[in-house]
């Protein structure tokens, strides 16, 4: 179990170039799929707390957080016996996808609070597989996983608040 720091192991650079953009593309789907429930007036009804993030947040540091994801994977990619931790990330990817048809789509405050814990546990599980590969893959998912741990509490104060 060693952490590396190092430039992964290379493979033909048109096939890195290739796997690169089909991580971004698998990671930004998975935010599209997100996206198809968008929070709508039930939202904005809901009681929120006052440190509640302004609209405007989510857009950047969700775009920021799926290019970090798909750096991540793809560095992970490039590294022998990779399929447990890119199991975990397309695990991952799903859980992400979940949480918003759950939250914004169904409504289901608490069954999306045990969603987004489903997902944050995930999130640890693929970043500490992905330190043991490459620590610069493991270092991009601290802050998705501190975004999610950030999202899960805000989940929790919604589901109590409402």
């Amino acid at each position: 179990m060693t952490t590396e720091c190092l430039e992964p192991q290379t493979r033909s650079k048109t096939l890195q170039g290739v796997a690169l953009c089909g991580f971004v593309i698998l990671c930004f789907s998975a935010a599209a799929l997100g996206a198809l429930t968008p929070p709508g007036p039930w939202y904005q009804a809901l009681a929120k707390p006052s440190w509640n993030p302004p609209a405007w947040v989510f857009g950047p540091v969700w775009t920021l957080l799926y290019l970090g994801m798909a750096v991540a994977a793809w560095r992970v990619w490039r590294k022998p016996q990779a399929q447990l931790a890119l199991f975990a990330f397309g695990l991952q990817l799903l859980l992400n996808a979940a949480w918003s048809p759950i939250f914004f789509g169904a409504h289901a405050l608490g069954w999306a609070l045990v969603e987004i814990l489903c997902l944050l546990l995930t999130i640890i599980w693929t970043m500490v597989l992905f330190f043991r590969r490459d620590c610069w893959a493991g270092m991009l998912f601290v802050p998705y996983a501190m975004w999610v741990s950030f999202a899960s509490f805000l989940n929790a104060t919604l589901w109590r608040l409402n």
